[in-house]
């Protein structure tokens, strides 16, 4: 944003982080003993991530330096945890990731509207358009539970103008993984949201606006999509060809790569710099899961993948549990959408170190805290629990004793 630059954002947000910690240290002391096991595997990759930059053959300075970026995902996902205990915070939550996601591809559109795919208009991870589409992809599912849940006509048509931009973005964007991705989230969450909610209004709108938006400004993602299937010598058949035979190319040094540093891999983010200097392929491997075990090494994928099961795994709980409201039946319908889209979409996709699906990960288990508030006592702590009872009546029952306060 103009005017913005010079302002150090990120250290402001820091500094009001940290002062809301020391602030509330007194009531989150106990909730700090009980971080899931989630946070353990992330900090788990992280510390894998610093080894391998240490050792790295590639690049030290450059992964330990992507190592420290990724790191802060670690400090606001236990934040994210630790203070959001009410349905409504994580609400407000989702609203700002996602009203976030849906400036941004107002503006991505206003300042791209010349620019091919929409590549570079913006900075950061959102400069790449198919990174772009993958953000996309995640918020949307919560772009939709947020129309549904609208109260009031004007909220309701603010939701479906942030909607139609983000889906026009996507579609501008013209990344095939995007779309397929899309696809396949779009359909889990109308599942949740059409057939088990039983909303077929919605199935039949959610349909049409994909037409329209592919048949307006789908053109350049048509003409992708085709040439993948073009055996020709045009320019569109060859881009294509070219386009799968680099790819399948990576692919296979990264394998090549896991092969020759299994355990700590090459450092994070030097994948690029491994290839450009072995085969001359200056780019990163398409595929979420080979990024991870070429750069971080195989035990870095395995506490990965362990990561993202215990994610899947409190969905299952969610999924099932009973007396939900509507709209937190919405909400969870819609992470488990996000979550599918990003485990689909990492199928195509160098994605390791975009913040959002950590972020899904945190949500779900604040939820399962929401929902299940009540932990089942431990063996420990009902001795200590039954300990104090018996010292409590033993004092009460001498004489004279004053009846102790509850």
């Amino acid at each position: 944003m103009p005017g913005l630059q010079s302002v150090p954002l990120a250290k402001i947000t820091a500094g009001f982080c940290i002062l809301g910690l020391i602030a509330s240290a007194g009531s989150i002391s106990t909730a700090r003993k009980q971080l899931p096991v989630e946070s353990r595997y992330l900090l788990a990759i992280i510390a894998l991530m610093v080894f391998s930059g240490i050792f790295s053959p590639v690049w030290k300075g450059g992964a330990l330096s992507k190592t420290l970026d990724f790191s802060k995902c670690y400090v606001a996902w236990v934040i994210t945890y630790l203070i959001i205990s009410t349905f409504q915070r994580l609400r407000k939550i989702l609203f700002i990731q996602t009203a976030s996601v849906a400036l941004i591809s107002i503006v991505s559109m206003i300042k791209g509207r010349d620019v091919p795919r929409l590549n570079g208009v913006l900075g950061g991870m959102y400069s790449n358009p198919n990174d772009l589409a993958f953000a996309i992809v995640l918020a949307l599912p919560f772009c939709l539970a947020f129309i549904v849940s609208a109260r009031g006509g004007l909220r309701k048509l603010v939701w479906i103008v942030a909607g139609l931009a983000m889906g026009a973005a996507l579609f501008l964007t013209a990344s095939r993984a995007g779309f397929v991705d899309l696809v396949i989230s779009g359909t889990v969450c109308l599942w949740h949201f059409g057939i088990k909610g039983k909303r077929p209004l919605l199935l039949i709108s959610v349909g049409l606006v994909a037409v329209i938006l592919l048949a307006t400004v789908g053109g350049t993602l048509k003409d992708r999509l085709e040439a993948t299937q073009d055996e020709s010598n045009s320019a569109e058949g060859l881009g294509a060809r070219g386009s799968y035979e680099e790819r399948v190319q990576l692919m296979k040094d990264a394998l090549d790569a896991i092969k020759k540093y299994p355990i700590l891999g090459v450092g994070a983010n030097d994948f690029i710099s491994y290839g450009g200097t072995t085969n001359g392929q200056w780019h990163e491997v398409h595929m979420t899961y080979l990024q991870v075990a070429v750069e971080g090494g195989i035990p870095m994928l395995i506490i990965y993948l362990m990561f993202f099961a215990r994610g899947f795994k409190n969905m299952k709980i969610l999924l099932k549990a009973p007396n939900l409201s509507p709209e937190m039946t919405l909400f969870i319908g819609a992470l488990h959408s996000s979550l599918i889209g990003f485990v689909v979409g990492a199928l195509f996709a160098p994605e390791a170190y975009q913040y959002f699906p950590y972020f899904a990960v945190a949500y779900t288990c604040v939820l399962l805290k929401i929902v299940q508030p009540d932990q089942p006592v431990t063996v420990k702590q009902f001795d200590t629990m039954h300990h104090r009872q018996l010292e409590a009546y033993a004092e009460y029952s001498k004489p004279d004793a004053v009846a102790p306060v509850r």
